[in-house]
């Protein structure tokens, strides 16, 4: 497998194996940039307290431009934000590219995933500060939309055919469904010289209808 593309390419497709084993190379990830950083801490702390909470969630991206957060950085916001200096890019890099991918594979293009995953985070992020009547008429729409997106993008086939963003990526080939057979016959008309097989005319009889001569 090319893991090049698989992390971090937008094109081509993949199953829900390889996008469920995109959340455990995120979560791998997360890990080794925990590991790397506390761990010398804890060599030079000298018992002194280390911060022990790291958030590697899309929140903490849509922090960066939400002037609400915007504070002087205490001693124990350093480590977490060198944390996520490190490991939240390519974590969402990760993410967005197997999503995108996975959405190629149930033939839906990537811009869904503004429906299915930006405006939910966004709402989690604001609703706090948008008023009532807002949040009754968006509440249950980003709900609706957040359960929708995962079950598309984790829990559902993909097309079993070629469809406009590549082949199969289980290799199991199928023709399209009978509809789409039908609208493409509907679209491309009827070509008679495919249809019709001209074979050219014998002049002599069949070679049953020979009659022997006899000697005479």
């Amino acid at each position: 497998m090319d893991w090049t593309w698989y992390l971090f390419g937008f094109q081509g497709r993949i199953n829900r194996a390889k996008y469920w084993l995109g959340g455990l190379v995120m979560l791998g990830w997360a890990l080794f940039v925990a590991w790397i950083i506390f761990l010398p801490l804890h060599l030079v702390a000298d018992g002194e307290p280390i911060p022990a909470s790291l958030d590697f969630s899309t929140g903490t991206i849509f922090a960066i431009f939400d002037p609400a957060t915007y504070h002087l950085p205490s001693r124990a916001d350093v480590i977490p934000i060198i944390a996520n200096v490190i490991g939240m890019p390519v974590i969402m890099w990760i993410y967005v590219a197997t999503s995108i991918k996975r959405l190629h594979d149930r033939d839906r293009s990537g811009w869904w995933m503004l429906p299915f995953v930006v405006v939910p985070v966004l709402y989690g992020h604001f609703a706090d500060r948008l008023p009532y009547s807002i949040l009754a008429m968006l509440g249950l729409t980003v709900v609706v939309f957040s359960i929708w997106g995962w079950i598309e993008m984790a829990c559902l086939k993909g097309t079993a055919w070629t469809n406009r963003f590549g082949a199969n990526p289980l290799g199991k080939q199928r023709s399209r469904p009978r509809g789409d057979r039908r609208r493409g016959f509907r679209l491309s008309g009827w070509d008679q010289h495919s249809e019709l097989e001209l074979l050219p005319h014998r002049a002599s009889p069949p070679p049953a209808m020979h009659v022997k001569r006899g000697h005479d």
